[in-house]
Protein backbone atom coordinates (compact mmCIF):
# COMPACT_ATOMS: atom_id res chain seq x y z
CA UNK A 1 0.00 0.00 0.00
CA UNK A 2 1.40 3.46 -0.83
CA UNK A 3 2.96 5.40 1.84
CA UNK A 4 2.61 9.01 2.35
CA UNK A 5 5.24 11.40 3.88
CA UNK A 6 5.06 14.91 4.09
CA UNK A 7 8.70 16.77 4.43
CA UNK A 8 8.57 20.24 4.81
CA UNK A 9 10.28 21.62 1.51
CA UNK A 10 13.04 24.57 2.24
CA UNK A 11 11.39 28.13 1.99
CA UNK A 12 13.37 31.01 -0.23
CA UNK A 13 15.06 33.04 1.84
CA UNK A 14 13.56 36.51 0.91
CA UNK A 15 17.26 37.57 -0.63
CA UNK A 16 16.88 34.67 -2.93
CA UNK A 17 13.17 35.46 -3.58
CA UNK A 18 14.70 38.88 -4.70
CA UNK A 19 17.52 37.77 -6.35
CA UNK A 20 15.21 35.53 -9.05
CA UNK A 21 12.51 38.64 -9.58
CA UNK A 22 15.27 41.01 -10.27
CA UNK A 23 17.05 38.65 -12.58
CA UNK A 24 13.38 37.95 -13.92
CA UNK A 25 12.78 41.54 -14.32
CA UNK A 26 15.96 42.41 -16.09
CA UNK A 27 15.59 39.22 -18.23
CA UNK A 28 12.37 40.30 -19.56
CA UNK A 29 13.70 44.00 -20.33
CA UNK A 30 16.62 42.71 -22.18
CA UNK A 31 14.08 40.49 -24.12
CA UNK A 32 12.02 43.53 -25.26
CA UNK A 33 14.71 45.31 -26.45
CA UNK A 34 15.69 42.88 -28.53
CA UNK A 35 12.50 41.85 -30.08
CA UNK A 36 11.30 45.23 -30.32
CA UNK A 37 14.33 47.42 -31.69
CA UNK A 38 15.15 45.58 -34.87
CA UNK A 39 11.61 47.23 -36.11
CA UNK A 40 12.60 50.72 -35.59
CA UNK A 41 14.96 50.24 -38.72
CA UNK A 42 12.32 48.23 -41.12
CA UNK A 43 12.35 50.88 -43.77
CA UNK A 44 16.23 50.13 -43.96
CA UNK A 45 16.24 46.38 -43.78
CA UNK A 46 13.44 47.26 -46.21
CA UNK A 47 15.49 48.75 -48.69
CA UNK A 48 18.71 45.92 -48.00
CA UNK A 49 15.85 43.43 -49.16
CA UNK A 50 14.44 45.49 -52.30
CA UNK A 51 11.07 44.52 -51.18
CA UNK A 52 7.84 46.79 -50.48
CA UNK A 53 6.26 47.38 -47.70
CA UNK A 54 3.39 44.83 -48.59
CA UNK A 55 5.88 42.49 -49.34
CA UNK A 56 7.65 42.81 -45.93
CA UNK A 57 4.50 42.91 -44.11
CA UNK A 58 3.58 39.49 -45.79
CA UNK A 59 7.29 38.46 -44.68
CA UNK A 60 6.72 39.25 -41.37
CA UNK A 61 3.45 36.94 -40.83
CA UNK A 62 6.30 33.70 -41.18
CA UNK A 63 7.48 35.04 -37.92
CA UNK A 64 3.98 35.40 -36.13
CA UNK A 65 3.48 31.21 -37.76
CA UNK A 66 6.62 30.54 -36.05
CA UNK A 67 5.58 31.92 -32.76
CA UNK A 68 1.99 30.00 -32.77
CA UNK A 69 3.97 26.52 -32.98
CA UNK A 70 6.54 27.06 -30.86
CA UNK A 71 4.04 28.68 -27.90
CA UNK A 72 2.39 25.40 -28.74
CA UNK A 73 5.70 23.04 -28.21
CA UNK A 74 6.85 25.04 -25.25
CA UNK A 75 4.61 23.72 -22.50
CA UNK A 76 5.75 20.32 -23.07
CA UNK A 77 9.24 21.21 -23.49
CA UNK A 78 9.25 22.96 -19.89
CA UNK A 79 7.42 20.15 -18.12
CA UNK A 80 9.99 17.45 -19.84
CA UNK A 81 13.57 19.69 -19.22
CA UNK A 82 12.71 22.92 -16.77
CA UNK A 83 12.90 26.64 -17.41
CA UNK A 84 15.97 27.17 -17.27
CA UNK A 85 17.10 24.72 -20.09
CA UNK A 86 14.05 25.76 -22.42
CA UNK A 87 15.34 29.69 -21.16
CA UNK A 88 18.74 28.87 -22.88
CA UNK A 89 17.04 27.23 -26.06
CA UNK A 90 15.15 30.30 -26.29
CA UNK A 91 18.71 32.73 -25.70
CA UNK A 92 20.29 30.28 -28.23
CA UNK A 93 17.32 30.69 -30.87
CA UNK A 94 16.99 34.06 -30.80
CA UNK A 95 20.64 34.82 -31.11
CA UNK A 96 20.55 32.56 -33.89
CA UNK A 97 17.41 33.99 -35.43
CA UNK A 98 19.01 37.44 -35.71
CA UNK A 99 21.93 36.31 -37.15
CA UNK A 100 20.56 35.33 -40.24
CA UNK A 101 18.12 38.02 -40.65
CA UNK A 102 21.03 40.69 -40.23
CA UNK A 103 23.37 38.47 -42.77
CA UNK A 104 20.25 38.43 -44.94
CA UNK A 105 19.93 42.51 -44.78
CA UNK A 106 23.75 42.19 -45.72
CA UNK A 107 23.51 40.41 -48.33
CA UNK A 108 19.48 40.85 -49.55
CA UNK A 109 18.41 37.25 -48.99
CA UNK A 110 14.89 37.28 -48.61
CA UNK A 111 14.55 33.59 -48.31
CA UNK A 112 17.28 33.72 -45.64
CA UNK A 113 15.30 36.89 -43.78
CA UNK A 114 12.71 34.68 -44.08
CA UNK A 115 14.34 31.74 -42.46
CA UNK A 116 15.35 33.67 -39.24
CA UNK A 117 12.22 35.29 -38.57
CA UNK A 118 11.16 31.65 -38.57
CA UNK A 119 13.66 31.01 -36.12
CA UNK A 120 12.91 33.89 -33.94
CA UNK A 121 9.23 32.74 -33.83
CA UNK A 122 9.69 29.69 -32.93
CA UNK A 123 12.03 30.37 -29.76
CA UNK A 124 9.96 33.61 -28.60
CA UNK A 125 7.77 31.45 -26.01
CA UNK A 126 10.93 29.44 -24.73
CA UNK A 127 11.61 32.70 -23.26
CA UNK A 128 8.48 34.29 -23.19
CA UNK A 129 6.61 31.45 -21.21
CA UNK A 130 9.21 30.38 -18.86
CA UNK A 131 9.85 33.76 -17.48
CA UNK A 132 6.02 34.76 -16.65
CA UNK A 133 5.87 31.11 -15.19
CA UNK A 134 8.99 31.44 -12.82
CA UNK A 135 7.97 34.95 -11.72
CA UNK A 136 4.58 33.76 -11.24
CA UNK A 137 6.12 31.77 -8.95
CA UNK A 138 7.95 33.87 -6.54
CA UNK A 139 4.79 36.26 -6.87
CA UNK A 140 3.39 33.33 -4.80
CA UNK A 141 6.56 32.96 -2.97
CA UNK A 142 6.12 36.72 -1.43
CA UNK A 143 2.69 36.57 -1.26
CA UNK A 144 2.21 40.29 -3.38
CA UNK A 145 2.06 40.95 -7.16
CA UNK A 146 4.94 41.21 -9.12
CA UNK A 147 4.05 40.00 -12.95
CA UNK A 148 3.10 43.84 -13.64
CA UNK A 149 6.73 44.99 -12.73
CA UNK A 150 8.05 42.32 -14.97
CA UNK A 151 5.85 43.08 -17.63
CA UNK A 152 6.72 47.18 -16.95
CA UNK A 153 10.26 45.99 -17.75
CA UNK A 154 9.59 44.22 -20.94
CA UNK A 155 7.76 47.87 -21.74
CA UNK A 156 11.20 50.02 -20.92
CA UNK A 157 12.96 47.40 -22.83
CA UNK A 158 10.90 48.56 -25.91
CA UNK A 159 11.47 52.14 -25.57
CA UNK A 160 14.97 51.69 -25.37
CA UNK A 161 15.23 49.38 -28.42
CA UNK A 162 13.90 52.32 -30.14
CA UNK A 163 15.94 54.48 -28.36
CA UNK A 164 18.82 52.53 -29.86
CA UNK A 165 17.24 51.99 -33.54
CA UNK A 166 16.62 55.66 -33.66
CA UNK A 167 21.21 56.31 -32.89
CA UNK A 168 22.06 53.80 -35.01
CA UNK A 169 19.64 54.86 -37.48
CA UNK A 170 20.91 58.94 -36.95
CA UNK A 171 24.74 57.61 -37.25
CA UNK A 172 24.38 55.96 -40.29
CA UNK A 173 24.79 52.19 -39.12
CA UNK A 174 24.39 49.86 -41.47
CA UNK A 175 21.08 47.59 -40.51
CA UNK A 176 23.15 44.52 -40.34
CA UNK A 177 25.45 45.86 -37.48
CA UNK A 178 22.67 47.28 -35.52
CA UNK A 179 20.61 43.69 -35.81
CA UNK A 180 23.80 41.47 -34.80
CA UNK A 181 24.81 43.96 -32.21
CA UNK A 182 22.26 44.21 -30.18
CA UNK A 183 21.52 40.55 -29.96
CA UNK A 184 25.11 39.79 -28.84
CA UNK A 185 24.93 41.98 -25.96
CA UNK A 186 21.40 40.81 -25.25
CA UNK A 187 22.46 37.41 -25.06
CA UNK A 188 25.57 38.11 -22.85
CA UNK A 189 22.82 39.59 -20.64
CA UNK A 190 21.04 36.78 -20.70
CA UNK A 191 23.23 34.35 -20.40
CA UNK A 192 24.54 35.87 -16.87
CA UNK A 193 20.50 36.06 -15.91
CA UNK A 194 19.06 32.72 -16.26
CA UNK A 195 20.78 30.85 -13.65
CA UNK A 196 20.13 33.63 -10.65
CA UNK A 197 16.35 33.63 -12.60
CA UNK A 198 15.28 29.84 -11.89
CA UNK A 199 16.80 29.37 -8.52
CA UNK A 200 13.33 28.39 -7.39
CA UNK A 201 12.21 26.04 -10.80
CA UNK A 202 11.00 22.65 -10.45
CA UNK A 203 13.09 19.85 -11.26
CA UNK A 204 12.46 18.30 -15.13
CA UNK A 205 10.62 15.78 -15.24
CA UNK A 206 13.25 13.67 -16.84
CA UNK A 207 16.17 14.68 -13.55
CA UNK A 208 13.53 12.30 -11.73
CA UNK A 209 14.79 8.57 -11.30
CA UNK A 210 12.42 5.60 -9.94
CA UNK A 211 13.69 3.41 -7.31
CA UNK A 212 13.59 0.04 -8.58
CA UNK A 213 10.51 -2.00 -9.56
CA UNK A 214 9.07 1.72 -10.23
CA UNK A 215 9.67 1.46 -14.21
CA UNK A 216 5.90 1.12 -14.99
CA UNK A 217 4.83 3.47 -12.68
CA UNK A 218 7.21 6.15 -13.77
CA UNK A 219 6.36 5.93 -17.56
CA UNK A 220 3.27 7.19 -15.56
CA UNK A 221 3.93 9.92 -14.42
CA UNK A 222 5.92 11.03 -17.88
CA UNK A 223 3.21 10.81 -19.48
CA UNK A 224 1.04 12.20 -17.42
CA UNK A 225 3.19 15.39 -16.79
CA UNK A 226 4.55 15.29 -20.82
CA UNK A 227 2.94 16.06 -23.40
CA UNK A 228 -0.39 15.07 -22.26
CA UNK A 229 -0.18 16.94 -19.15
CA UNK A 230 -0.24 19.94 -21.93
CA UNK A 231 -2.92 18.98 -24.48
CA UNK A 232 -5.19 18.35 -21.26
CA UNK A 233 -5.08 22.02 -20.75
CA UNK A 234 -6.58 22.63 -23.85
CA UNK A 235 -9.99 20.55 -22.64
CA UNK A 236 -9.73 23.04 -19.43
CA UNK A 237 -13.14 25.62 -19.16
CA UNK A 238 -10.99 28.24 -17.48
CA UNK A 239 -7.70 28.17 -19.04
CA UNK A 240 -9.47 28.67 -22.55
CA UNK A 241 -11.52 31.74 -20.44
CA UNK A 242 -8.38 33.30 -19.64
CA UNK A 243 -7.08 32.54 -23.22
CA UNK A 244 -9.60 34.65 -24.58
CA UNK A 245 -8.43 37.49 -22.26
CA UNK A 246 -4.92 37.13 -23.18
CA UNK A 247 -5.89 37.19 -26.93
CA UNK A 248 -7.94 40.39 -26.40
CA UNK A 249 -5.25 41.95 -24.62
CA UNK A 250 -3.01 40.73 -27.35
CA UNK A 251 -5.56 42.20 -30.07
CA UNK A 252 -5.49 45.28 -28.35
CA UNK A 253 -1.47 45.87 -27.85
CA UNK A 254 -0.64 44.73 -30.81
CA UNK A 255 -2.98 47.06 -32.73
CA UNK A 256 -1.82 50.02 -31.30
CA UNK A 257 1.95 48.77 -32.17
CA UNK A 258 0.85 48.33 -35.67
CA UNK A 259 -1.38 50.96 -36.76
CA UNK A 260 -2.12 53.96 -33.91
CA UNK A 261 0.43 55.76 -36.04
CA UNK A 262 -0.99 55.52 -38.76
CA UNK A 263 -3.96 56.06 -37.94
CA UNK A 264 -3.78 59.65 -36.34
CA UNK A 265 -1.63 60.38 -39.48
CA UNK A 266 -4.60 59.14 -42.06
CA UNK A 267 -7.06 60.00 -39.79
CA UNK A 268 -6.44 63.93 -38.92
CA UNK A 269 -4.20 64.30 -41.92
CA UNK A 270 -1.65 65.40 -39.43
CA UNK A 271 2.56 64.92 -39.82
CA UNK A 272 4.36 61.33 -39.03
CA UNK A 273 5.92 62.29 -35.91
CA UNK A 274 2.22 63.19 -34.36
CA UNK A 275 1.89 59.59 -35.04
CA UNK A 276 4.69 58.85 -33.17
CA UNK A 277 3.85 60.36 -30.34
CA UNK A 278 0.30 59.43 -30.26
CA UNK A 279 2.12 55.69 -30.13
CA UNK A 280 4.32 57.16 -27.44
CA UNK A 281 1.70 58.41 -25.57
CA UNK A 282 0.02 54.74 -25.76
CA UNK A 283 3.24 53.19 -24.44
CA UNK A 284 3.78 55.49 -21.46
CA UNK A 285 0.27 55.18 -20.16
CA UNK A 286 0.56 51.03 -20.51
CA UNK A 287 4.00 51.40 -18.52
CA UNK A 288 2.50 53.66 -15.72
CA UNK A 289 -0.09 51.28 -14.84
CA UNK A 290 2.11 48.31 -15.08
CA UNK A 291 4.28 50.05 -12.64
CA UNK A 292 1.21 50.50 -10.52
CA UNK A 293 -0.61 47.62 -10.98
CA UNK A 294 0.78 45.55 -8.57
CA UNK A 295 0.02 47.41 -5.49
CA UNK A 296 -3.64 47.83 -6.88
CA UNK A 297 -3.72 44.40 -7.71
CA UNK A 298 -3.00 43.48 -3.45
CA UNK A 299 -5.18 45.78 -2.47
CA UNK A 300 -8.25 45.38 -5.19
CA UNK A 301 -8.02 41.85 -6.84
CA UNK A 302 -7.65 40.89 -10.18
CA UNK A 303 -10.82 40.72 -10.90
CA UNK A 304 -11.58 44.33 -10.03
CA UNK A 305 -8.33 45.48 -12.00
CA UNK A 306 -9.10 43.35 -15.04
CA UNK A 307 -13.19 44.63 -15.36
CA UNK A 308 -11.55 48.29 -14.59
CA UNK A 309 -8.84 47.98 -16.97
CA UNK A 310 -11.10 46.58 -19.79
CA UNK A 311 -13.88 49.45 -19.06
CA UNK A 312 -10.91 51.95 -20.04
CA UNK A 313 -9.35 50.10 -22.99
CA UNK A 314 -13.18 49.97 -24.43
CA UNK A 315 -14.08 53.38 -23.94
CA UNK A 316 -10.60 54.54 -25.35
CA UNK A 317 -10.39 52.91 -28.68
CA UNK A 318 -14.39 53.83 -28.87
CA UNK A 319 -13.22 57.44 -28.52
CA UNK A 320 -10.21 56.92 -30.65
CA UNK A 321 -12.06 55.17 -33.57
CA UNK A 322 -15.14 57.75 -33.05
CA UNK A 323 -13.51 61.53 -32.29
CA UNK A 324 -13.97 64.18 -34.49
CA UNK A 325 -10.69 65.84 -33.35
CA UNK A 326 -7.50 64.99 -32.55
CA UNK A 327 -7.36 66.31 -28.68
CA UNK A 328 -10.85 63.65 -28.24
CA UNK A 329 -9.33 60.78 -29.78
CA UNK A 330 -5.39 61.90 -27.75
CA UNK A 331 -7.89 61.63 -24.52
CA UNK A 332 -8.92 58.03 -26.17
CA UNK A 333 -5.60 56.69 -26.53
CA UNK A 334 -4.52 57.71 -22.94
CA UNK A 335 -7.61 55.55 -21.74
CA UNK A 336 -7.00 53.03 -24.19
CA UNK A 337 -3.21 52.63 -22.65
CA UNK A 338 -4.15 52.66 -19.13
CA UNK A 339 -6.60 49.68 -19.68
CA UNK A 340 -4.65 47.59 -21.98
CA UNK A 341 -1.65 47.48 -19.09
CA UNK A 342 -3.01 44.73 -17.36
CA UNK A 343 -4.26 41.95 -18.90
CA UNK A 344 -1.38 40.34 -19.88
CA UNK A 345 0.18 39.95 -16.32
CA UNK A 346 -3.54 39.04 -14.32
CA UNK A 347 -3.84 36.41 -17.59
CA UNK A 348 -0.69 34.69 -17.07
CA UNK A 349 -1.00 35.15 -13.28
CA UNK A 350 -4.16 33.14 -13.05
CA UNK A 351 -3.19 30.47 -15.46
CA UNK A 352 -0.21 29.68 -13.29
CA UNK A 353 -2.31 29.57 -9.88
CA UNK A 354 -1.76 25.69 -9.83
CA UNK A 355 1.81 25.04 -9.36
CA UNK A 356 1.81 21.56 -10.62
CA UNK A 357 -0.38 22.68 -13.84
CA UNK A 358 1.22 25.75 -14.46
CA UNK A 359 3.15 25.35 -17.22
CA UNK A 360 1.10 23.54 -19.73
CA UNK A 361 -1.56 26.25 -18.45
CA UNK A 362 0.15 29.16 -19.34
CA UNK A 363 1.45 27.77 -22.83
CA UNK A 364 -2.32 27.53 -23.85
CA UNK A 365 -3.01 31.35 -23.09
CA UNK A 366 0.03 32.13 -24.37
CA UNK A 367 -1.09 30.56 -27.61
CA UNK A 368 -3.82 32.99 -27.98
CA UNK A 369 -1.83 35.95 -27.67
CA UNK A 370 0.06 33.66 -30.86
CA UNK A 371 -3.39 33.67 -32.65
CA UNK A 372 -4.14 37.16 -32.39
CA UNK A 373 -0.57 38.28 -33.52
CA UNK A 374 -1.20 35.79 -36.46
CA UNK A 375 -4.23 36.55 -37.34
CA UNK A 376 -4.98 40.45 -36.88
CA UNK A 377 -2.10 42.09 -39.23
CA UNK A 378 -4.30 40.90 -42.27
CA UNK A 379 -7.60 41.28 -41.00
CA UNK A 380 -7.05 45.06 -40.33
CA UNK A 381 -5.14 45.75 -43.32
CA UNK A 382 -8.19 44.48 -45.39
CA UNK A 383 -10.72 46.50 -43.24
CA UNK A 384 -8.69 49.55 -43.11
CA UNK A 385 -8.79 49.71 -46.86
CA UNK A 386 -12.45 49.80 -47.26
CA UNK A 387 -12.83 51.41 -43.78
CA UNK A 388 -10.34 53.68 -42.63
CA UNK A 389 -7.77 52.69 -40.05
CA UNK A 390 -8.94 54.26 -37.28
CA UNK A 391 -12.38 52.64 -38.03
CA UNK A 392 -11.08 49.03 -38.93
CA UNK A 393 -9.13 48.99 -34.61
CA UNK A 394 -13.00 49.66 -33.52
CA UNK A 395 -13.34 45.56 -34.30
CA UNK A 396 -10.86 44.71 -31.54
CA UNK A 397 -13.95 46.07 -29.07
CA UNK A 398 -15.48 42.54 -30.31
CA UNK A 399 -13.16 40.88 -28.58
CA UNK A 400 -12.60 43.82 -25.46
CA UNK A 401 -16.35 42.93 -24.67
CA UNK A 402 -16.10 39.27 -24.47
CA UNK A 403 -12.84 39.65 -22.14
CA UNK A 404 -14.84 41.87 -19.63
CA UNK A 405 -16.96 38.93 -20.09
CA UNK A 406 -14.92 36.36 -18.99
CA UNK A 407 -12.86 38.99 -16.41
CA UNK A 408 -14.31 36.90 -13.66
CA UNK A 409 -12.30 33.47 -14.99
CA UNK A 410 -9.09 35.28 -13.18
CA UNK A 411 -10.15 35.18 -9.79
CA UNK A 412 -6.95 33.14 -7.82
CA UNK A 413 -7.75 29.55 -7.43
CA UNK A 414 -8.38 28.04 -3.73
CA UNK A 415 -5.60 25.40 -3.68
CA UNK A 416 -3.95 23.58 -6.12
CA UNK A 417 -5.03 20.60 -8.05
CA UNK A 418 -3.82 17.00 -6.54
CA UNK A 419 -2.14 15.84 -10.02
CA UNK A 420 -3.10 11.57 -8.72
CA UNK A 421 -6.98 12.83 -9.06
CA UNK A 422 -8.05 15.01 -6.26
CA UNK A 423 -10.56 17.09 -7.15
CA UNK A 424 -9.86 20.44 -9.26
CA UNK A 425 -9.27 23.75 -7.28
CA UNK A 426 -11.73 26.36 -6.95
CA UNK A 427 -12.22 29.81 -7.45
CA UNK A 428 -12.24 32.14 -4.73
CA UNK A 429 -12.48 35.90 -3.86
CA UNK A 430 -9.65 35.93 -0.84
CA UNK A 431 -6.89 36.00 -3.47
CA UNK A 432 -4.42 34.09 -1.88
CA UNK A 433 -1.39 36.55 -3.89
CA UNK A 434 -2.47 39.24 -1.17
CA UNK A 435 -1.49 36.61 1.51
CA UNK A 436 2.09 36.09 2.76
CA UNK A 437 2.86 32.67 2.56
CA UNK A 438 4.59 31.00 5.85
CA UNK A 439 5.13 27.45 4.69
CA UNK A 440 3.45 24.74 2.20
CA UNK A 441 1.95 21.46 3.33
CA UNK A 442 2.91 18.91 0.69
CA UNK A 443 1.18 15.39 -0.10
CA UNK A 444 3.98 13.48 -1.26
CA UNK A 445 2.77 10.08 -2.69
CA UNK A 446 5.95 8.24 -3.90
CA UNK A 447 5.40 6.17 -7.03
CA UNK A 448 6.38 2.68 -5.71
CA UNK A 449 5.59 2.63 -1.68
CA UNK A 450 8.22 1.39 -0.53
CA UNK A 451 11.54 3.58 -1.16
CA UNK A 452 12.12 6.36 1.43
CA UNK A 453 12.60 9.76 0.38
CA UNK A 454 16.45 10.65 0.25
CA UNK A 455 16.39 14.41 2.08
CA UNK A 456 13.65 16.42 2.44
CA UNK A 457 12.47 18.03 -0.56
CA UNK A 458 15.41 16.08 -2.59
CA UNK A 459 14.65 14.29 -5.95
CA UNK A 460 10.79 15.36 -6.21
CA UNK A 461 9.28 16.36 -8.92
CA UNK A 462 5.69 17.95 -9.35
CA UNK A 463 4.87 14.83 -10.88
CA UNK A 464 5.31 13.57 -7.12
CA UNK A 465 4.55 16.68 -5.15
CA UNK A 466 1.57 18.46 -5.13
CA UNK A 467 1.71 21.61 -3.12
CA UNK A 468 -1.02 23.15 -1.22
CA UNK A 469 -0.04 27.16 -0.13
CA UNK A 470 -0.40 27.00 3.85
CA UNK A 471 -1.00 30.92 4.65
CA UNK A 472 0.13 32.30 8.36
CA UNK A 473 -3.19 32.72 8.75
CA UNK A 474 -4.10 29.69 9.17
CA UNK A 475 -0.63 28.51 11.12
CA UNK A 476 -1.42 30.48 13.62
CA UNK A 477 -5.10 30.18 12.98
CA UNK A 478 -6.10 33.86 13.14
Amino acid sequence: MPSTHTPVLPVPTTAQLQRVRWSLVAMFGLFGIVQTSWMGRLPSVRESLGISAGQLGTLLVVGAVGSLVGVTLTGTIIVRFGSRATLVLGMVGTMAGFTLVGLATALGDVALFSAGLLVNGLVVAATNIPINLEAARVEKQLGKSILPHVHASFSVGALLGSAVAATTSTLGMHVVWHIVGVAVVVTVGRALLIRPGTELADQPVRAVRPAAGDGADMRKVQRRHGAGSAMKAWTERRTLLIGLVILAASMSEGAAANWLNLGVVDGFATREAVGAAAYGTFVVAMLAVRLLGAGLIDRFGRVAVLRVSGVSALVGLLAFGLSPSLPLAWAGIVLWGLGAAMAWPLGTAAAADDPTRAAARVSVVGSFGSIASLSMPPVLGLLADSWGVRHALLVITVAMVISLAAAGQVRAEKGAADPAGAPEATLTDAAPDRTPTAVAAVDVRHASGAAPLQQQGEGLDDADVAVEPVHAEEVVGV
